[in-house]
């Protein structure tokens, strides 16, 4: 009997590395992420909280003690102020990262503009994810730092992406499986039509909302059913949903 291998992702978001850094949470998360044991740790942007070169050492060093081969990271708004958009091409080499395996593959969006909260993903940008989604017998995974969709707790709505209309249509008609996002630091999960849009609350930062607390998303998904599992960093405690699809098409 064949044996279903379960692979596991880690997606966690907007560290933002300043003052607001805890580091007890800091190796926490260092901790979990060694025993989880991820293929793939998804970060999702807003490593710092100014886009200055000192805060960027501290994510990069930061990242670095992170067990996990592979690692895809995108920028977010705060990474692009004050010019810090050249410091992340710098370290990490490229606003738009590809992994892929025979199971999985993640395209990393950059969805900031300089020094405005705004998210843009861009039309110009359409042919390229089409290019790399279209036909695609994998689990389909985007990751960009705005949320596509208004989520709760997070006040008036303002930095959607201005054209996340015309992309979520993109989306729905690539068959993407899981969207990943951070921005506004309260974790969510919708499922729009078979997409999961999975927004992670900020990680290892005090910049919490209300009563809210730091915490990182599980994905785990073998050829029938995928898992989705929301963490809380400080009590370990677990929301879960699960979903029951091929999500490996071939």
């Amino acid at each position: 009997m064949k044996e279903n291998k379960i692979t596991k992702i880690i997606h966690i978001s907007d560290l933002h590395f300043t003052s607001n850094f805890v580091v007890e949470w800091g190796n926490k998360i260092i901790e979990d992420i060694k025993n989880v044991e991820p293929k793939i740790v998804v970060i999702t942007g807003d490593l710092t909280d100014n886009g200055y070169y000192e805060e960027y050492i501290q994510a990069e060093n930061f990242i670095k003690k992170i067990k996990c081969e592979n690692i895809v990271t995108v920028m977010g708004n705060h990474d692009a102020r004050n010019g810090g958009y050249e410091i992340f091409e710098e370290i990490f080499h490229n606003r738009y990262p590809l992994y892929t395996d025979d199971q999985t593959i993640i395209l990393g969006i950059d969805s900031t503009e300089p020094d405005i909260d705004d998210g843009h993903i861009g039309r110009a940008n359409y042919s390229y994810i089409e290019e790399k989604m279209r036909n695609v017998n994998k689990l389909k995974i985007i990751a960009l730092h705005h949320h596509l969709i208004p989520i709760p707790k997070t006040g008036r709505e303002r930095h959607i992406p201005v054209d996340s209309g015309d992309f979520l249509k993109l989306i729905d008609d690539l068959k993407v499986d899981i969207v990943l996002s951070g921005h506004k630091h309260n974790q969510w999960i919708w499922k729009l039509n078979n997409t999961f849009f999975v927004t992670a609350g900020t990680a290892v930062s005090k910049k919490l909302k209300g009563k809210g607390f730091p915490g990182y998303n599980i994905i785990e998904f073998d050829d029938s059913e995928i898992t989705i599992k929301q963490i809380n960093l400080l009590n370990d405690d677990t929301h879960t949903f699960k979903d029951k699809r091929n999500y490996l098409k071939s």
